[in-house]
């Protein structure tokens, strides 16, 4: 039985994700200088991926 298409994962279609996971938004704003150590990760600041 095969798999219906919207069941796919995004990696085999290349789309990109508009949405980042928690770390990938601290990484972010790590790499733009808006995060310090001790920051809390609840409440994070809007981020958009990189293009």
């Amino acid at each position: 039985m095969s798999q219906h298409p919207s069941y796919k994962s995004n990696a085999s279609t290349g789309a990109k994700r508009n949405v980042l996971k928690r770390f990938e938004r601290v990484e972010l704003l790590k790499k733009r200088g808006e995060w310090k150590d001790g920051d809390r990760v609840s409440g994070l600041k809007k981020t958009k991926p990189e293009a």
